[in-house]
């Protein structure tokens, strides 16, 4: 079998060691070069021709992410971002993840040689993850990018649920900014960590027209908005009188993952029904397979990404082999797609099962 070449580009030669150390004690991982600064990792890549590089955001000469846009435009390559857990480092981390970038590690608080061999297994599989993952020509980023278009009647559909993992960001990114304001409410679950989620919507709302924020708990759900759940917190929709609101729960991971894409789906479920859309996206696993299968299963309408518009064709591909999508569609299809079912005067001849488009 052959091995994964990963190139190490990071300033800090402690980094560079322990992350060496820590992908070599896999034996389907060769780290084939360790660099200090983005020049350097230009000339090893062309020359070594790795299948993944693990790129820190901080360097001198050229910052990580002004490396990342040129890797993109002249080479683009699976990438794997190492991130400060700060407020500026998530920030800057949506950025390199709306570019291209595949995934992200964060440096941890503590000791960090200590904290890095805690994060090992999870350092390993993200690199693995990033190697197998279906790579393209990611978009670029645009100021108030959108659909100028405005949806202005009654919508046969009260909710859209989006559910999301490993390539979900740039995913999400590239739906929403082709979608029209005054859609129904869009509630996501992207499995990302908490300092991080606040940081995305932020970084959603400054560059689509569609308004972006983190749910909070009890706040009503409103046509032509956008939220996002809480990196340490489930989100669920409920009723409460005549509207739809956001819940909030800390009860624990489900499928290993708080927000789980599997607790949002089914309560969707529940308290909509068949007047909802789901819409599973590229990543990593299962989770939210089952719970898009009960969407399906009360009448609401299910798409599913296909295998080559995804970054990581897990959790789409789990949905679509369980029979809950009702819909496969490229990621580019999927604007379109929302559009026509909530510009419908009625939805006939939408419950096709397995549809192809």
């Amino acid at each position: 079998m052959k091995k994964i070449k990963v190139l190490i580009a990071d300033d800090s030669a402690l980094m560079r060691r322990l992350l060496t150390e820590i992908l070599s004690q896999d034996p389907d991982i060769d780290v084939v070069g360790a660099v200090s600064d983005a020049y350097k990792a230009r000339e090893q890549i062309k020359k070594l021709d790795p299948d993944v590089l693990t790129l820190d955001i901080e360097m001198p000469k050229m910052d990580g992410i002004s490396f990342l846009e040129r890797l993109m435009r002249l080479r683009p390559m699976p990438v794997v971002m190492i991130s400060a857990m700060t407020e500026k480092g998530a920030d800057i981390t949506m950025k390199a993840l709306m570019l291209g970038a595949v995934d992200f590690i964060s440096k941890p608080k503590m000791d960090i040689e200590n904290g890095l061999s805690q994060y090992g297994d999870m350092i390993r599989e993200k690199v693995k993850t990033a190697a197998k993952s279906q790579f393209s020509r990611k978009a670029e980023l645009a100021e108030r990018a959108g659909s100028n278009r405005t949806l202005t009647h009654s919508s046969h559909y009260d909710i859209i649920g989006i559910g999301a993992s490993t390539g979900g960001v740039e995913a999400i990114n590239k739906l929403l900014r082709e979608l029209p304001t005054g859609l129904p409410p869009i509630v996501i679950a992207q499995h990302i960590p908490p300092v991080f989620s606040a940081s995305f919507a932020n970084r959603l709302d400054s560059e689509l027209k569609i308004d972006v924020t983190e749910a909070k708990d009890n706040e009503k759900l409103l046509p032509g908005h956008v939220y996002v759940a809480p990196g340490d917190q489930h989100l669920l929709v409920a009723k409460q009188g005549k509207d739809h609101i956001a819940r909030l729960s800390n009860k624990g991971p489900v499928n290993r993952h708080m927000p789980s894409v599997e607790v949002l789906f089914i309560s969707i479920a529940e308290c909509i029904g068949a007047r909802s859309i789901g819409i599973m996206l590229t990543g990593m696993g299962n989770d939210g397979a089952l719970g898009l299968l009960q969407m399906k299963e009360t009448g609401a309408t299910t798409i599913a990404q296909d295998e080559a518009s995804s970054v990581v064709w897990g959790m789409p591909r789990e949905a679509i082999e369980i029979g809950a999508a009702s819909h496969v569609l490229a990621l580019e299809k999927m604007p379109a797609k929302i559009v026509n079912l909530c510009d419908q005067p009625n939805r006939e001849g939408d419950r096709s099962d397995s549809t192809r488009s």
